[in-house]
């Protein structure tokens, strides 16, 4: 359990949320039911085991903070996750109704170890150790395979060391639901596209060879695809798009519109991972507390490369 100010609001409970949940338990003095909630979940705090932080701001101490939230009775408590109050609660609850409450939101045991690995495989990739990186997903994959941003990074990280056969099992759930999610889709179209290359005679040829067949018939969409495929294991992606986009402006629907969903794959696989979110970079917190710092994100090349194509795409498609 912390107590909570201005001063250590954002690091304590805005910051550390994006990790943990944070249970914020908003007290005052002369608040009789305060005192027999507090204990409660100091006990609580303490049996999860690190499934959820405690922390506890006196709302006649810290009226800013109080007014932030719309705090009108004590106790109130708010549950924070990513940054944002997702539920709350307001009075002195029996402890099976808090149970109830934190149980409907916090990640299982299992969940909370998956979390870990998937962590620590982060730091491994980011180490250069893809062997220990891609056993510690596979570890995150077993214990909660629910999980789809693990599978996605999983199934990614698979597919950019060549194990394809491994990759074709871990994403094979993914394309049996409706709607199917764009990224693994995406992930779908180049693990194809990887696959095409290593079983198709076409995978060995040059680019002079691809080019000296296309001069001949620049409607050859047979071979200006097979020359996208090449071109994108050989991650030359602008080259493999502006192929696949001459496909499309000479004939939208070719082979069941197959060179726009590649573009539109690629599109999704170069699409830089959102920033996480820095408190301390915005202007107001999810409890709408105002914050001093103003900084400016940096444009990403990568960005608007991507938003250069689909401007492209765009225009070949209207």
């Amino acid at each position: 359990m912390i107590d909570v100010t201005m001063e250590n609001f954002e690091t304590e409970v805005i910051a550390a949320s994006m990790n943990t949940p944070v249970l914020v338990d908003f007290w005052a003095d002369w608040c009789g039911p305060c005192k027999s909630l507090g204990p409660l979940l100091e006990k609580l705090e303490s049996a999860y085991d690190g499934r959820f932080k405690l922390v506890k701001i006196n709302a006649d101490s810290e009226q800013q903070l109080a007014g932030a939230f719309g705090i009108k009775s004590l106790p109130t408590c708010i549950l924070l996750m990513g940054g944002r109050p997702v539920d709350g609660f307001m009075g002195a609850l029996p402890e099976g109704k808090v149970r109830e409450f934190l149980d409907k939101h916090l990640p299982t045991d299992a969940e909370v170890a998956a979390q870990a690995d998937a962590q620590a495989a982060e730091n491994l990739l980011d180490a250069g150790d893809t062997d220990a990186a891609l056993a510690k997903l596979r570890e995150a994959l077993s214990l909660n395979p629910q999980d789809d941003e693990t599978r996605y990074h999983f199934t990614k990280l698979l597919i950019s060391v060549g194990d394809l056969e491994e990759a074709q099992a871990a994403l094979a759930p993914k394309l049996t639901e409706i709607p199917l999610q764009l990224r693994f889709d995406a992930l779908h179209h180049w693990l194809q596209t990887l696959q095409f290359v290593s079983t198709d005679e076409r995978g060995g040829w040059d680019l002079a060879q691809f080019d000296a067949r296309i001069s001949e018939n620049k409607r050859d969409f047979d071979t200006r695809f097979a020359k996208a495929r090449v071109l994108i294991a050989a991650g030359m992606m602008e080259g493999a798009m502006d192929e696949l986009l001459e496909i499309v402006m000479r004939d939208k629907t070719w082979n069941d519109q197959a060179a726009r969903k590649t573009y539109v794959a690629l599109l999704e696989l170069m699409t830089p991972p959102p920033v996480k979110a820095d408190p301390a970079t915005h202007g107001k917190t999810a409890g709408g507390i105002e914050l001093t710092s103003n900084s400016t994100v940096q444009a990403d090349p990568q960005a608007e490369l991507v938003s250069r194509y689909r401007r492209k795409l765009s225009m070949a498609l209207n």
